[in-house]
């Protein structure tokens, strides 16, 4: 495991938050920290009796729908192998009063490895994005706003806290120094949404597709400063929703591209294989649906009712360790936040 300094910075001159990043390798190998986010899809594969099959299986799948996608010299279909990296970033708000360590966020980051020259090429960091805040947000502040009421509605400044964070990371000389691009974040399409496929069809991404309306989701994402945009990649059944900032088709390489597909492709398979493992491809008009009984299940165990319980759990975590002790401070560094 690397932990890199935290650095004092500033935005707009005024003191920002410290970061602290730590890399653990994801392989077969791989055991959850006691700060890592239980409910990461990574997390919940990496535990009981055949954790380490269930990791096997899955980075295998995601080398072998990488190589299907990065097939241009490649006859074999075995050039590359990803490496994945998981990025924990803790929070430090005040060192001199030992308020410090906070875990706040969970990604990982692709690193791809290439047989042929022997050399690594830069993947893309985003892809699984994990936050406490976000668990409080969706599993405990607007479940508790909306008890009782008649019809859902989300509270004032809904996300913004969370928002302002995650931008604050981003703009941090810590995340800067390690990462060329900004974070891609990958998530599976929202099932009380229709999707409609329209003629483009980018080399990588595939198909795009567009929805019919905003979902709560895509509203959160943006107080982060992320668009959405959904491709379904040849081959696959669904599209898929990317949440990036800039530009999506030319900021990123084809191999940085074919990295996410594979990841989270290969985790949509296995927490929703409804939609991601079906035997159908979607069509022209399509309408995501978990209760959707065509489907294949992977060589993968999961524990889909556990991850459900413990975002509750976490999100309490958040609220308890985070939200209530420093909600002053917090309040007066939003106030002040501009990026």
């Amino acid at each position: 495991m690397k932990t890199d300094v935290q650095e004092d910075s500033r935005i707009n001159g005024v003191k920002d938050f410290l970061f602290t990043l730590k890399s653990t390798c994801l392989d077969e190998n791989y055991h959850p920290s006691g700060g890592t986010r239980l409910t990461t899809n990574f997390a919940n594969l990496a535990r009981g009796a055949n954790r380490q099959q269930n990791l096997r299986n899955a980075l295998n799948m995601i080398n072998n729908r990488f190589n299907s996608l990065a097939y241009l010299d490649n006859p074999k279909g075995d050039r590359y192998l990803v490496e994945l990296e998981i990025l924990t970033v803790t929070l430090n708000i005040d060192h001199k009063n030992g308020i410090d360590n906070l875990p706040m966020i969970e990604v990982l980051k692709t690193n791809i490895f290439d047989r042929k020259t022997n050399h690594y090429i830069d993947g893309v960091a985003g892809n699984n994005y994990s936050s406490y805040v976000r668990d409080y947000d969706f599993s405990v502040l607007l479940i508790d706003y909306n008890k009782n009421k008649s019809s859902f509605s989300v509270p004032e400044n809904y996300g913004d806290l969370h928002g302002k964070l995650y931008k604050s990371f981003v703009a941090s000389d810590s995340y800067k120094e390690h990462f060329k691009m900004s974070p891609i974040i990958c998530l599976s399409v929202s099932s009380n949404k229709t999707y409609t496929r329209t003629e483009y069809q980018h080399p990588i991404l595939g198909f795009e597709y567009i929805q019919d309306a905003y979902s709560l989701t895509d509203e959160y994402f943006s107080k982060m400063g992320l668009k959405v945009r959904f491709f379904m990649p040849a081959n696959s059944v669904a599209p898929m929703a990317f949440y990036h900032s800039g530009d999506l088709l030319s900021d990123y390489t084809d191999l940085g591209l074919i990295s996410s597909i594979s990841t989270m492709e290969t985790f949509q398979k296995i927490y929703r294989p409804e939609i991601y493992n079906a035997n159908s491809a979607a069509g022209q008009i399509y309408q995501p649906s978990l209760k959707h009984e065509d489907y294949s299940l992977t060589r993968v165990e999961y524990d889909r009712e556990e991850r459900s319980r413990l975002a509750v759990e976490q999100g309490k975590y958040a609220e308890n360790h985070f939200i209530k002790p420093y909600q002053n401070i917090l309040e007066q560094w939003a106030a002040n936040f501009a990026l």
